[in-house]
C-alpha cells in the first residue's frame, strides 16, 4: 500500500501526538486541563511519586506526557529552563473559540508570547508558554477545512 493510501485509511483520532515531559507533571496536568482545557484520558504514576504516562485530550487531539526522568529517552529531551527558554518545536491546537481560549489561559497565568489577532489567512490565534515554559500555539484556523 502507498504511504499516501495509508494516510487516508488514517483519518479520524490524530495519528501525530506531541509528546512533553514535565519536573511536576501531575502539577502539570491540572493547569493543562484548567487553562488549555484538557481533558485527562489516563494518567499512570511511577513508582517515585511521577508520572509514568498521561494521555490527556482536546477535542479528536490528544497530548501524552509523563515526568522529567532520565532514561535512555529522557536523556534525548531538554527542558525549555536549561535553554534559557528556547524550544526547537510547539504543539498547535485548533480551538472554535480562540478568543475565549485566549483569555482563559491568560487568566490561568499562561505567558502570552504571541498576542491574540486575527490572521490574514483566516482564523485567529495566539502564543503563549506553559508554566513549566513549553510553547504553545492555540488557533481557530482549521487547515483540513476546504
Amino acid at each position: 500500500m502507498a504511504p499516501d493510501q495509508e494516510n487516508a485509511m488514517n483519518r479520524g483520532p490524530s495519528t501525530i501526538i506531541p509528546c512533553l515531559r514535565y519536573r511536576d507533571a501531575h502539577a502539570m496536568i491540572g493547569w493543562l486541563c484548567g487553562a488549555f482545557g484538557f481533558e485527562k484520558q489516563a494518567v499512570y504514576d511511577d513508582d517515585q511519586g511521577g508520572v509514568a504516562h498521561a494521555q490527556l485530550v482536546y477535542g479528536g487531539g490528544m497530548l501524552m506526557l509523563g515526568s522529567v526522568r532520565e532514561d535512555g529517552f529522557g536523556r534525548l529531551l531538554g527542558q525549555p529552563d536549561a535553554f534559557d527558554g528556547r524550544e526547537t518545536q510547539c504543539a498547535c491546537v485548533t480551538v472554535r473559540d480562540c478568543r475565549a481560549h485566549y483569555e482563559r489561559a491568560k487568566a490561568a497565568g499562561a505567558e502570552i508570547v504571541d498576542e491574540y489577532a486575527e490572521k490574514e489567512y483566516g482564523g485567529a490565534g495566539y502564543g503563549c508558554r506553559d508554566p513549566e515554559g513549553h510553547l504553545w500555539w492555540f488557533g481557530s484556523y482549521d487547515p483540513w477545512a476546504g
